[in-house]
C-alpha cells in the first residue's frame, strides 16, 4: 500500500500551506474577540482581524502559485485536486464568513433580526462556495478561457476589501457618522443605548448575498492572465496587501480602530481602492463566449 506522502507532490504541500493559513485566520478571529456585542470598539482587538485578513491574503497568493507548480513539476496529481477543494473552502469561504459574522453580527446587542440575517449571509457564501469550488473541479479540464462565476480566492478578496472600508470609514470623515443606520435589541427607531457601529455596516449584508450568488452564477470573468485585467489585477492586491500591513502596523494588540483614528485613514482608502478594482472586475464586458470550434480551427 503505497504512503500518502508518495501520493504527493511539491504543489499539494504548497496547498497545504495554504490550508494552514486558512486555520491560522480562523485563529486570529477567535482571540480578536473580546465581546461580540461592542465589536466596533473594546469588544474586538482589531490588530487581530487585520491578522486574519492577511493570513487569508497569503493563502490567496498560495492558491495562485500552486496551479501552475503542479503542472511543471508534480508528476503525480493524485491528491492535488480533492486537497485545492478544501484548502479553498476552509480559506475562502469559511474564514471569510465568519469574519464577517464576527466584525458586523454584534451578538447580543444587536436585533436579533440582523444578527439571525448576517448569520444566514455566512451560511450563503460558504455554501454557494462549496459548490463553486465542486463546479470548478468539474470545469478544470475543459480548457475554457474564462471563469464561470466569481472564483473563491475573489470572494475573499472582495468581502475583505468591503468589510475593511466599512470598518475604517468612520475615521475618513466619509459617508455616514459613526452612530447612524443602526439595529438595537430595543427596535428600529426607538432611542436605545447602543453600541458604536459603522454607518455602513448594513452594506455588508447584500454585499456577501451578492458575492455568493456571483460564485455560482453564469457571469463568464476573464482569468487575468494577461492584458489590462492581469495589471488591474495586479493593482489591486498591492492595495489590499498595503493596507492590511499598514492597518496591523498602525494598531497595536489592545487598540481599536477608534483609539488609533486618522492614522489608519490610508488603510481605508486603500480598501476602498481594492474594493473599486473588484467591482470593475464585476461589472466590465464579458468574454466572448468558448465555442468548441474556435479551439478546431486554431
Amino acid at each position: 500500500m503505497k504512503s500518502t506522502f508518495r501520493l504527493t507532490g511539491l504543489a499539494d504541500y504548497i496547498t497545504l500551506g495554504n490550508a494552514m493559513f486558512g486555520t491560522a485566520s480562523i485563529m486570529f478571529l477567535i482571540l480578536a474577540v473580546e465581546d461580540m456585542s461592542t465589536p466596533y470598539g473594546i469588544g474586538l482587538k482589531s490588530k487581530y482581524i487585520w491578522a486574519s485578513m492577511l493570513c487569508i491574503f497569503l493563502s490567496a497568493i498560495g492558491d495562485i502559485i500552486d496551479g501552475p507548480i503542479a503542472r511543471r513539476y508534480s508528476k503525480r496529481k493524485l491528491l492535488g485536486g480533492s486537497l485545492d477543494i478544501m484548502s479553498d473552502c476552509l480559506s475562502f469561504c469559511v474564514a471569510p464568513a465568519l469574519m464577517m459574522f464576527i466584525m458586523f453580527g454584534r451578538w447580543g446587542e444587536a436585533a436579533p433580526l440582523w444578527t439571525l440575517s448576517l448569520a444566514i449571509a455566512g451560511c450563503w457564501v460558504i455554501g454557494t462556495g462549496m459548490l463553486r469550488l465542486a463546479r470548478f473541479q468539474y470545469e478544470d479540464g475543459s480548457g475554457l478561457p474564462y471563469f464561470h462565476g466569481l472564483s473563491s480566492p475573489g470572494n475573499a478578496l472582495l468581502l475583505m476589501s468591503v468589510a475593511g472600508f466599512i470598518w475604517l470609514q468612520p475615521i475618513l470623515n466619509f459617508g455616514p457618522p459613526l452612530d447612524d443606520l443602526r439595529f438595537c435589541v430595543e427596535g428600529i427607531g426607538d432611542q436605545a443605548d447602543c453600541a458604536a457601529t459603522p454607518g455602513l455596516d448594513m452594506l455588508i449584508l447584500p454585499v456577501m448575498f451578492l458575492s455568493g450568488g456571483l460564485m455560482i452564477g453564469e457571469r463568464r470573468l476573464s482569468k487575468l492572465k494577461h492584458g489590462l485585467d492581469l495589471k488591474l489585477s495586479i493593482l489591486q492586491m498591492i492595495c489590499l496587501l498595503t493596507a492590511i500591513l499598514y492597518a496591523m502596523i498602525s494598531t497595536g494588540v489592545s487598540d481599536n480602530q477608534l483609539d488609533v483614528g486618522s492614522e489608519l485613514a490610508p488603510a481605508g482608502w486603500l480598501f476602498l481602492a481594492s474594493g473599486l478594482f473588484a467591482v470593475y472586475y464585476l461589472v466590465k464586458p464579458q468574454p466572448p463566449a468558448y465555442k468548441p470550434e474556435d479551439a478546431a480551427e486554431e
